[in-house]
């Protein structure tokens, strides 16, 4: 087998040797040949290698010795193929291709190549629940029939889990409107109730109608994760199987030579491997509808692992993390609301204008509030997750408190009469001097204050009509701007001068007499 899907050095994030998948897909004899891809995902430690072991000893006396007589071969050697032994450690990681591909030739003549794939089982404990999705998903994205392996029956976790993994899957592909993934297979492994449902498709068949069966009286939840994995697959199948009895499960020095194995499980094996492998019976890759050949695997390939490995995709998390983010969300959302009503009624639209120090107070004291509430919130999560939120609910709310400054600056009748005012102060200045530099027969200068003059009467006006019709808002705070930039850099300093001297004026005078009156 060849590892095709690798992690880096973290482990968490998947890679695509490029370089093996290409030898395997885009060699002269496979390349031209469309494709059936034979996918093995589930749980870890479950039997998803064994299992495809068993597939390959078929595929090998099928369409290499062209004879499936006994195929299941002597009793007495071991198995052998995709990596598997006994034990609770994860041996599979990332994603696995069988080196050699087979090919078939369909009842209607078409040549097709037939690929293994084997996956790294879900929910070990080395593997977030991003790893996860992102490898059932890759494995069902690339597949033309995935097998979904799962232990003595199926649960409503399953379904749960197929329902996120087929989601995250969905949202990397582009929506074309059609059902986004082929065939799927449950197959059920150790099935302990054969008075049930007997072992097989028939018995599977039943299983599988009551579990995804849609009731009135179900729960909208329920009903909707049922809807969504039927919209999602083109065609729901599923095996049951026998336990393949205690020295495959218990022996450590099982080798998975069939006289250790129970008969009832070879049976259902042997009757399995042609119900997916045989020629009959091979379901051809599908893109949008058209069949793929093995080239164009080899580039899909590339296209899906570059966005799972980008930052398009939600990040997939465990209900916990949901669960616990919604409820800081929830916290956020309540002093957030807190806050703005009580700054709406100390500040708001109706209420007149405050002095800049005065709001400040009343705003560090209603973030304090909207802090206090958040924090005595009961949530779900980590202390590290809370101290994320309330950096955030402090940032949210500096925000909120510039909108409120605006508001409130906006009430200010003197600085919003500040741009006439201005303009106004200018054209009359300007007006002025231009006759009395015509009295002096300055005509150069008088003319230059005439121009300043009309410029400001004509800014003015359009300042009003921006004002008063809102339109043009972007000419508007350019006047605005100019005014505010003519008063501090001219007429600010120019009053202030002017003032100054007028003070000294006065107290000049006043000072003298005093210092007289001190003298006699």
């Amino acid at each position: 087998a060849v590892q095709i899907v690798k992690t880096d050095i973290s482990g968490h994030k998947f890679v695509l040797d490029e370089t093996s998948l290409e030898k395997l897909l885009m060699n002269d004899d496979i390349r031209e040949k469309c494709v059936t891809v034979i996918s093995v995902a589930g749980a870890f430690r479950k039997g998803k290698s064994f299992l495809l072991d068993f597939f390959l000893r078929y595929l090998n006396a099928k369409y290499k010795k062209h004879d499936i007589t006994n195929w299941l071969g002597p009793v007495d050697v071991p198995l052998e193929g995709f990596c598997w032994k006994g034990g609770s450690e994860r041996v599979t990681a990332g994603i696995l291709m069988w080196s050699d591909i087979y090919l078939a030739t369909t009842p209607s003549g078409s040549e097709v190549a037939i690929i293994l794939l084997d996956t790294q089982g879900t929910f070990d404990s080395n593997s977030t629940v991003c790893d996860c999705a992102t490898i059932f998903a890759l494995s069902t994205m690339v597949s033309s029939v995935q097998v979904y392996n799962l232990s003595q029956n199926i649960q409503e976790d399953d379904l749960q889990h197929l329902e996120l993994f087929a989601e995250y899957g969905r949202l990397a592909l582009a929506d074309c409107g059609r059902i986004p993934f082929q065939k799927l297979l449950f197959l059920i492994r150790d099935w302990s109730f054969p008075y049930e449902a007997k072992y097989g498709f028939d018995g599977g068949r039943i299983l599988l109608e009551k579990r995804l069966q849609i009731k009135s009286n179900q729960h909208p939840e329920l009903q909707f994760l049922r809807r969504h994995i039927k919209s999602c697959f083109t065609d729901i199948n599923c095996y049951l199987m026998p336990h393949p009895g205690l020295m495959v499960a218990t022996n450590p020095f099982f080798d998975g030579k069939l006289r250790d194995i129970e008969p009832e499980f070879l049976h259902h094996i042997e009757d399995l491997a042609p119900l997916i492998l045989a020629p009959e019976n091979l379901t051809m890759k599908r893109i949008n509808g058209q069949i793929i050949k093995a080239k164009e695997l080899y580039l899909y390939f590339i296209s899906y692992t570059k966005i799972f490995a980008g930052n398009e995709l939600p990040e997939p998390k465990s209900m916990l993390v949901a669960t616990a983010e919604a409820n800081h969300l929830a916290a956020l959302a309540t002093a957030k609301e807190s806050y703005v009503k009580a700054m709406e009624e100390y500040c708001g639209g109706t209420t007149p204008y405050l002095k800049s120090s005065v709001l400040e107070e009343e705003h560090t004291r209603q973030k304090n509030i909207a802090l206090e509430c958040f924090l005595n919130k009961r949530k779900m999560g980590s202390d590290d997750l809370s101290e994320a939120y309330r950096i955030q609910l402090s940032s949210d709310l500096e925000q909120m408190f510039n909108h409120f400054k605006l508001q409130n600056e906006s009430k200010n009748i003197f600085k919003s009469a500040r741009t006439p005012a201005v303009f106004m102060t200018l054209a009359i200045i300007t007006y002025v001097l231009s006759n009395f530099m015509g009295l002096l027969n300055l005509t150069t200068l008088a003319s230059f204050c005439s121009l300043i003059t009309t410029l400001a009467i004509m800014t003015l006006l359009t300042w009003f009509y921006t004002r008063y019709s809102g339109e043009h808002t972007d000419i508007s705070l350019l006047i605005d701007a100019a005014a505010d930039r003519l008063w501090e850099s001219l007429m600010k300093p120019t009053y202030l001068s002017l003032a100054q001297s007028n003070i000294d004026d006065i107290v000049q005078p006043a000072t003298s007499s005093l210092e007289k009156i001190d003298d006699s």
